[in-house]
């Protein structure tokens, strides 16, 4: 019997990956898709095609420049990513200068599209409510809504081949979702979740994914196998 396939968003980054792990658990046949937007952390690209690669599935990266609206730390080199000490200095309250103006927005509408010319009826985004950065695209509410407009909007949603934006990490914290990962035999050591690597590849320690991550390895009494970069192995 033909698996259904499923369109996964894979940044290359712990959360997006193990939402690759679960798509294929459930029994999809995965294409997993990532971006070039402009981002100043493109290792993550090379990440997520080693990932792909290691799952087996087809991977696409499609080219898109959010740089050219700039407005976000995450793609523009002027604006510099914000560093801390400690996760207790991170907070949900304010929306962060890492917030991309409507990223998730975006890679949803195309991933939507490869979707429907694939014969898709299921879109895996690993966003979460609950360890984030306070982004709003990350929200229940965004999902809803952006499933509800996908299936207004689509020839498969107009005939009755409902589209659906699965988010199996939504309401998990990040310790839960790197036990789930490691369940399904995820290796986190090929993932790459820092906002501003180094020019060596390592992870730079402090900025707001970084502290997040390292959080979630110690809850869930994990060793970390981020590779950071020399100058944060020397702070500590």
């Amino acid at each position: 019997m033909t698996k259904p396939i499923a369109i996964v968003l894979l940044s290359g980054g712990l959360d997006s990956t193990t939402c690759l792990a679960i798509a294929k658990d459930e029994g999809f046949t995965p294409i997993a898709l990532s971006f070039r937007y402009g981002q100043r952390h493109t290792n993550e690209l090379e990440c997520a095609a080693a990932i792909a690669n290691a799952a087996g599935v087809e991977h696409l990266i499609a080219d898109i420049d959010l740089a050219a609206f700039g407005g976000s730390a995450l793609v523009d080199a002027s604006i510099d990513v914000p560093k801390h000490e400690s996760v207790d200095e991170l907070s949900a309250d304010s929306v962060p200068v890492t917030y991309v103006p409507a990223r998730n927005t975006i890679f949803l509408s195309f991933a939507t599209a490869v979707a429907e010319t694939r014969g898709a009826h299921d879109v895996f985004i690993g966003v979460n409510a609950v360890d984030y950065s306070g982004y709003p695209d990350c929200r229940p509410e965004f999902i809803e809504a952006f499933e509800t407009m996908a299936n207004l909007a689509t020839r498969e949603g107009v005939e009755g081949r409902r589209l659906r934006i699965r988010t199996p990490l939504l309401d998990l914290t990040k310790a839960q979702i790197i036990q789930r990962g490691l369940e399904l035999g995820v290796d986190y050591g090929v993932t790459m979740s820092c906002y501003d690597p180094a020019v060596d590849g390592g992870a730079c320690g402090h900025c707001d994914a970084c502290l997040l991550r390292a959080r979630g390895f110690a809850d869930a009494a994990v060793d970390d196998p981020t590779r950071y970069t020399a100058a944060h192995s020397n702070d500590e």
